[in-house]
């Protein structure tokens, strides 16, 4: 994912190809901001982690994790020594958390109960989306700038695989039965990884799609929710055959989540909202609303015991002129103003 925003973009309303004819019948689902946990650090951001089971929240921020009280935001640590953190990668079984680290190219692996490093693993080049897949017991990496993925035993902490990917991954997740799926961004392709064999599978097109980047799924419909921030779309993907099942008009996103309680997938978008649909089954879907949130929340960690959603941001000065050597500057973030927008309701 991208360290910062890079700009704001206007969220497209029209209507999508693919919606089905309930998207028009939605019922709003009550959700709004409810509170502000502010970060007193300073750096990017990129991924955040929402941990029911243990009520925290894990916050990437510049060199370190950040981690929170998710009822009340009050600071409970934090995990040092991460440079260039991307994502967090939780697996209670083992009572470990896993960073993965892309100006290191390697992972922090730390322990839950008193935060201490057990471990630096070393990844591919620049790994970003991290997650813990619970069937196989394994990390997987994905590495931004080597184009494949690092797969660590969790019972070990050793690198078991590595897998080429053919593209520049962003998030990936697992259906709980023994595949992984990638998306990749450069490609605008859905990647299935076999868990037993460490082997692609399928590669699957993301037929207008376009940089898929955030990547959610239900596991009992078997339905992938990718956010293609490109254009600005969501696709509902068929995670048994590839087939395209619906999609949605989103924003400028990063990050996608889904409440499997709520059957609600959403997407977080720079421009400041979360749009949200709704699986109604594993064929229909509707569009339910676009919630506001704040400028430049654009990643989403979702709680799906108290069904909350938590999106870090910061206020952005204006963007330097351009220049030959930098044609597109970045906004600087200004100091003090890095936070977590809590959305529920």
């Amino acid at each position: 994912m991208k360290p910062i925003i890079k700009s704001i973009f206007c969220l497209a309303l029209g209507t999508a190809a693919f919606i089905p004819m309930h998207s028009k019948a939605q019922t709003k689902t009550g959700l709004h901001v409810i509170a502000d946990y502010s970060i007193h650090s300073t750096g990017g951001w990129d991924y955040i982690t929402a941990d029911g089971a243990s009520g925290k929240v894990y916050v990437s921020h510049g060199s370190q994790v950040n981690i929170l009280n998710a009822a009340t935001g009050d600071s409970v640590g934090y995990i040092s020594n991460t440079t260039g953190v991307h994502g967090i990668a939780i697996a209670h079984e083992f009572n470990k958390g896993y960073t993965s680290n892309g100006r290191a190219n390697n992972i922090t692996v730390f322990d839950l109960k008193n935060t201490a490093i057990l471990k630096q693993v070393a990844a591919g080049t620049n790994p970003d989306a991290i997650f813990y897949d619970d069937f196989s017991k394994k990390v997987y990496a994905f590495n931004g700038r080597s184009k494949d993925a690092t797969v660590i035993d969790a019972a070990t902490d050793q690198v078991v695989a590595t897998i080429p990917l053919g593209g520049k991954p962003e998030t990936g997740v697992s259906d709980g039965k023994g595949h992984v799926f990638v998306n990749i961004e450069d490609t605008n392709e859905e990647v299935e990884i076999d868990a037993a064999t460490y082997k692609i599978i399928n590669r699957w097109k993301l037929e207008g799609g376009e940089e898929p980047s955030g990547l959610a799924i239900d596991r009992e419909t078997n339905r992938l929710f990718i956010g293609c921030g490109g254009n600005q779309t969501m696709i509902v993907l068929d995670a048994t055959n590839g087939a395209i099942v619906a999609k949605f008009p989103i924003g400028r996103c990063d990050g996608t989540g889904f409440d499997p309680g709520l059957k609600l997938a959403y997407s977080s978008n720079g421009e400041g909202t979360v749009t949200v649909v709704r699986e109604i089954n594993a064929n229909q879907f509707e569009l339910v609303e676009n919630i506001p949130t704040e400028q430049g929340a654009r990643t989403i960690g979702v709680d799906t015991v108290t069904h909350k959603i938590y999106l870090p941001t910061a206020k952005m000065g204006p963007a330097p002129a351009a220049t030959t050597d930098n044609p597109r500057p970045r906004s600087p973030q200004i100091p003090g103003t890095f936070h977590v927008v809590v959305v529920g309701q």
